[in-house]
């Protein structure tokens, strides 16, 4: 038991000095050397910052900056930042690794103390630490298309205006840049940096969609280079294109409204017998512990989670409807 007791209190310091630390470089972090820091990794052009009297630049901790020099390169730094990139959050490679280990160390010991010094429950509960920052980051990435998407088609509607009314195609997307909300706005806001530091149209734009992965994205842009390359009236073009986007994103609201109660039943009926299983667990752990402990608890864990993840899987199958 000595040994379980050391390794715990080392487990213990290294989460408290981690988390201490990932909550002083997330709330000193600076937005704009930030956001700086994420161009060199998305769209491979560092747009020079802008410092006002007396202000200084705002860079990563020592920690993070050391993290990043140790993983700059290799391939999984790069998806990090490209995924890091596509939801918006403002964290370099090294500091969403020291997060990410401050999530599992800091859910192992709260499920160690939660669940009764239980190193079953704790391990479950780091398992759930080391994929949380990624379903967050799926969920932002998820919400950030959604809005991208239903902008779009008013997007192409400013841009068919603009362009009748004698701008530009990148004068146009300056007026989407100036005029509409984020994040649509922020996206053409940075092909127009990127375009100004010397990249073209056609490079700029697939850097914001290798950012956005959005099918009506990638038809606007195929639409706007085949122009470029053979000529027409992009106006026009575009028109057909916004109409199309419209009327998609007008079907998907309406499938959305008669699939949101099989959606919300989906997520009840699947969540339901985990929540009722760790109610009972912390009211009563002698009662719910024999499922750990006999071979047959663990037949019928392992059936009860398989047809969890069956059900779910089948049901949002279902309620999934592409157009």
């Amino acid at each position: 038991m000595g040994p379980m007791v050391i390794v715990l209190a080392i487990v213990i310091v290294l989460a408290v000095v981690v988390l201490f630390w990932g909550i002083a470089s997330t709330v000193g972090a600076g937005d704009r050397a930030i956001e700086d820091r994420l161009e060199q990794y998305t769209s491979g052009v560092a747009e020079p910052i802008a410092l006002g009297k007396g202000e200084k630049e705002k860079g990563p901790s020592l920690l993070a900056a050391g993290v990043d020099k140790a993983i700059a390169g290799r391939g999984f730094a790069d998806k990090i930042a490209t995924q890091l990139a596509r939801a918006d959050v403002k964290l370099t490679p090294g500091e969403y690794v020291l997060l990410s280990i401050t999530s599992i160390l800091g859910l192992f010991l709260i499920g160690y103390l939660l669940f009764r010094k239980s190193l079953l429950m704790a391990g479950g509960a780091a398992v759930l630490g080391f994929y949380a920052p990624g379903i967050y980051l799926k969920i932002q990435q998820r919400r950030r298309l959604n809005a991208f998407n239903d902008q779009l088609g008013d997007t192409i509607n400013l841009l068919v205006n603009s362009l009748r009314s004698g701008y530009s195609l990148l004068q146009s997307m300056e007026t989407v840049a100036r005029e509409l909300p984020p994040p649509i706005s922020e996206e053409f806001a940075r092909v127009v940096r990127e375009v100004g530091l010397g990249l073209s149209n056609e490079q700029a734009m697939n850097n914001m969609l290798r950012r956005i992965q959005s099918d009506d994205l990638d038809l606007m842009i195929t639409a706007i280079n085949v122009q470029h390359e053979v000529g027409g009236n992009l106006a026009e073009i575009l028109e057909i294109i916004g109409y199309t986007i419209r009327e998609r994103v007008r079907i998907k609201g309406e499938i959305r409204v008669l699939t949101a109660q099989g959606v919300i039943s989906s997520y009840v009926i699947s969540f339901l017998p985990i929540g009722m299983g760790l109610l009972l667990y912390l009211m009563n752990p002698d009662y719910l512990g024999a499922m750990f402990t006999e071979l047959c608890g663990w037949i019928m864990m392992g059936g009860a989670v398989t047809g969890i993840i069956i059900g779910f899987i089948a049901t949002q199958k279902i309620v999934r409807i592409e157009v």
